[in-house]
């Protein structure tokens, strides 16, 4: 546990650079073309965590005058998923999740129910998550144990099942990648329902606006800097600021807009050798077999789409969880966050803005009722962990990330509320589920 701690520790813009060096030297690209690539992403994860906190240390203050002024105050905290990740390793569940979790990948690419294999290894936090959340409410690792296999293998049919779609709808930069995101993967059923019924409704099915159909029909308006700027200063505007700092969080806005998709580019510049490598290797040695590289979200955060949408959730939110029957959530610390919900969303939309916010919208109603459900079991896990984590008067927490997910709510309740029904019906499903995707990589798909 002490290895696999201070591993994390390292944080992923340490760990994926060596992770990548690795990688690069294994698959014969020789120790410099490794290095730099392994580093531009290193460089990605820098930048991107300093825009990321830009936008937290300007968006945490507006949303909390928001609150106030509107008194949307409610019992459960966010503490944000910093604490979530913390909380996953800290268990006999999460100290193994890695090699875990490379055992299944590995087992499931030998009998052909997957094609990814997951090197996003800062993310397997999430499985992590899920196990010890079980864990502390059963006392029991192999329950756990169960939760996280289930979840590693449910992640890995979803980025394979997606890895088509996020090839055509992102550009050829991601070909044979995949997005084997647990939080990602949580949300394309929504992604597959919300399409589906607003293709059906007249009126809403010929509202057709995409990033570049933004700038088409607004003009500058549709510019997503200029969009920074006007949702800057909505935001500012609810948060009853004065002019100038409601002009300020508009200019720090459209910062974000520009900054995060060149930060990602440097994600796409330093995967790419490896991936047509990789892809070389696999053609020459492999014929006839596909495989995909599993990696982080954070290649396609900064699509326009992803970060209107993203942007535009943060008061729609904080309004609708405060009015949600049975909600006791408020999403505060992990607003900055939103932009994870999106990866594999846009790719069924077609980034479609309408489609894209409505499927955020329905992905938060139901993302706060389960941060509320896993809440008891959140800040009990936190209490044991690390209690500090929890303010003064706080009596119950939780994040968004993976405890507002509903692929883990449906975890929890087959393993820790329906212990033996629950956990048979969920294995049932998953291996239905296995056998499915091996006849659709066995067609092609």
């Amino acid at each position: 546990m002490a290895v696999i701690n201070y591993i994390m520790s390292l944080g992923a813009s340490v760990m994926m650079p060596i992770i990548f060096l690795i990688l690069g030297l294994l698959i014969g690209m020789g120790v410099s073309k490794s290095l730099v690539s392994g580093l531009k992403v290193g460089v990605g994860f820098v930048g991107l965590s300093v825009v990321t906190q830009l936008l937290s240390d300007n968006i945490g203050p507006a949303v909390n005058a928001m609150v106030k002024t509107y008194h949307l105050h409610l019992y459960t905290l966010d503490i944000g998923w910093p604490a979530a990740s913390q909380v996953a390793f800290a268990t006999s569940v999460g100290a193994i999740i890695i090699p875990l979790g490379l055992l299944v990948n590995v087992l499931m690419l030998v009998i052909g129910t997957t094609k990814t294999l997951n090197i996003d290894l800062w993310n397997y936090w999430h499985f992590a998550f899920i196990g010890s959340i079980v864990y502390f409410a059963t006392d029991n690792f192999w329950w756990g144990m169960f939760a996280s296999i289930i979840t590693i293998i449910i992640t890995l049919i979803g980025a394979d099942r997606s890895q088509k779609k996020v090839e055509a709808f992102y550009g050829k930069d991601l070909t044979g990648i995949s997005i084997p995101q647990a939080f990602c993967v949580s949300f394309i059923p929504f992604a597959i329902i919300v399409n589906w019924i607003v293709d059906r409704i007249p009126g809403l099915n010929k509202v057709d606006i995409d990033a570049d159909k933004m700038k088409e029909k607004f003009g500058v308006l549709g510019d997503p800097i200029v969009l920074g700027v006007i949702i800057g200063m909505i935001i500012g505007a609810l948060a009853h600021y004065p002019v100038a700092k409601i002009l300020q969080l508009g200019v720090i806005l459209a910062a974000v807009m520009v900054l995060i998709p060149r930060i990602t580019g440097l994600f796409i510049e330093g995967l790419s050798p490896i991936s047509k490598r990789a892809q070389e290797i696999i053609k020459n040695k492999f014929k006839g077999k596909e495989f995909n590289i599993g990696m982080t979200p954070a290649l396609v955060i900064g699509h326009p789409v992803t970060l209107v949408a993203s942007l535009l959730l943060i008061p729609i939110i904080l309004f609708l969880s405060v009015v949600i029957p049975g909600n006791q959530f408020l999403p505060l610390a992990s607003l900055s966050g939103l932009i994870y919900i999106f990866p594999l969303v846009l790719p069924y939309t077609k980034g479609n803005v309408l489609k894209t916010l409505l499927v955020g919208i329905v992905s938060l109603v139901l993302g706060v009722l389960s941060a509320t459900m896993l809440a008891g079991i959140f800040t009990k896990a936190v209490k044991i962990v690390q209690a500090s984590l929890i303010p003064a008067g706080t009596s119950s927490v939780a994040s968004i990330d993976f405890a507002a997910s509903p692929l883990a709510w449906i975890v929890y309740e087959g393993t820790v509320n329906l212990p033996i029904i629950g956990a048979i019906v969920l294995a049932v499903v998953v291996a239905g589920m296995m056998v499915w995707n091996r006849k659709e990589i066995r067609k092609g798909l």
